[in-house]
């Protein structure tokens, strides 16, 4: 529906036109994209098709082996991140210092294999727990370890981030596009894995509004930067863009809402036919109950 909304509407939507329709459905408009144009923000859904049609390939290979599955797949984890690293240097060797939209933004920031990397880190919480029981166990014994550690390194890469991304009058700052996008997914791999621990200090936090909002995180992103587009020349017009104050409310409001139409009256009636249509695999799990002692099995 928002892609048919840019398709049909590109002045109101982003004012500019969009890249050609076949790049949407085909989850390559990320490949050589320019800055500036219409729904550019598809470009880290592109890369997240991009990899859950890789990521499956790769599973049924490991499937077919007999041994070293596991030691396989982490060599793997640690080939294709260090790989990424090295691609990402080669890139801002080339385009690191110079204006950002003719080669830092189509092929760093945008590429492909310059972001793929950043998903491993959950692939790695999973291949954990799937695949070394006792490893995971003694880590969820830890969960203030890990809650530090996860805090710590979360803290830290934001700061690097913050004052070494882009460093004015010289460019994007080489450590942290090399290595920093990395390293920056996995101290959120971490702060994943400290709230994971069912004894933790985190499981039972609960934020208000969170829940809702991660149910309408998905239209929310691909609604935001159309609506906030839209809003800034009537808001202009009555003076609120001048009042500061006002005008981040207003837009986020405006969006908290238009995500939650697109969510309410589109993505759940969709997942619902997929429901209908496609049955989970995954099977509730049954509540746990205290065992009769008189049950066959006790006898």
């Amino acid at each position: 529906m928002v892609l048919a909304l840019y398709w049909l509407f590109p002045q109101v939507m982003g004012g500019r036109e969009p890249p050609p329709l076949w790049r949407f459905l085909t989850f390559t408009q990320n490949i050589a994209l320019t800055p500036g144009t219409a729904f550019s923000h598809a470009w880290s859904l592109c890369i997240e098709e991009q990899f859950y049609l890789v990521l499956p390939a790769a599973l049924m290979l490991g499937a077919a082996l007999k041994r070293h599955r596991r030691a396989l797949a982490w060599s793997l984890i640690g080939v294709l991140t260090l790989a990424a690293v090295v691609w990402r240097d080669h890139l801002w060797r080339l385009y690191g210092t110079q204006d950002p939209s003719l080669g830092y933004y189509p092929h760093l920031y945008y590429g492909s294999l310059a972001r793929l990397d950043e998903f491993l880190p959950g692939v790695a919480i999973a291949l954990m727990k799937h695949g070394h029981a006792d490893l995971w166990a003694a880590l969820m014994r830890r969960a203030r370890t890990l809650l530090a550690i996860g805090v710590a390194a979360s803290l830290g890469m934001l700061t690097l981030m913050l004052h070494g991304y882009y460093i004015d009058d010289y460019g994007y700052g080489h450590a942290m596009s090399s290595w920093g996008y990395s390293a920056l997914a996995w101290s959120f791999g971490l702060m994943v894995l400290a709230v994971l621990p069912p004894q933790g200090p985190m499981a039972c936090v609960q934020v208000p509004g969170a829940n809702a909002l991660a149910r309408w995180s998905y239209a929310l992103y691909l609604t935001h930067k159309p609506i906030a587009f839209a809003l800034v020349k009537p808001l202009a017009a009555i003076g609120l863009m001048r009042a500061s104050g006002w005008t981040v409310p207003v837009i986020a409001a405006a969006c908290l809402l238009g995500g939650w139409l697109l969510y309410r009256w589109v993505e759940l009636p969709f997942l619902a036919l997929r429901d209908r249509w496609i049955p989970s695999q995954f099977a509730e799990a049954p509540r746990a109950t205290t065992a009769d002692p008189r049950s066959p099995q006790h006898a």
